[in-house]
C-alpha cells in the first residue's frame, strides 16, 4: 500500500518532477474543511494504484511558493503530473471515479 507523501518546496522538483510515471498533487490548507473531506478519498486512492502513482500533498500554509508556482488561488486544487509536466488540473472536492479515470489515463 503506498503512502501518501507530503511535499515541501525544497523537494519538490525531486519528489514530483522527477517521478517516472503519474503524479497527483493535492494543495490544501489545515483550515480548508473540503480538503479534509477529500483526505479519505485520497488515501483510498493511494491503496487502489500502490506504487503506480504517486499521490503528494502539499500545504500551501507552510509552502507557499509552491502555491504561487503553480498558481493556485483556490482549495483543494489537485494537480496532475506525467513524467515531470503538468498534465490537468481539478478545483475542489472530487468524486473517487473522476479521480481514479484521471490516474488511469496516465498510466
Amino acid at each position: 500500500m503506498a503512502n501518501i507523501t507530503d511535499v515541501k518546496t525544497a523537494d519538490f522538483d525531486t519528489l514530483v518532477l522527477g517521478h517516472k510515471g503519474p503524479v497527483l498533487v493535492d494543495f490544501w490548507a489545515e483550515w480548508c474543511g473540503p480538503c479534509k473531506a477529500l483526505s479519505p478519498t485520497l488515501k483510498d486512492i493511494a491503496a487502489d494504484f500502490g506504487d503506480e502513482v504517486l499521490i503528494a500533498k502539499v500545504d500551501i500554509v507552510a509552502e507557499p511558493e509552491l502555491a504561487d508556482r503553480f498558481g493556485v488561488s483556490s482549495i483543494p486544487a489537485l494537480k496532475f503530473f506525467r513524467d515531470g509536466a503538468e498534465v490537468s488540473s481539478m478545483i475542489g472536492v472530487q468524486p473517487r471515479s473522476k479521480l481514479t479515470a484521471a490516474l488511469e489515463a496516465l498510466l
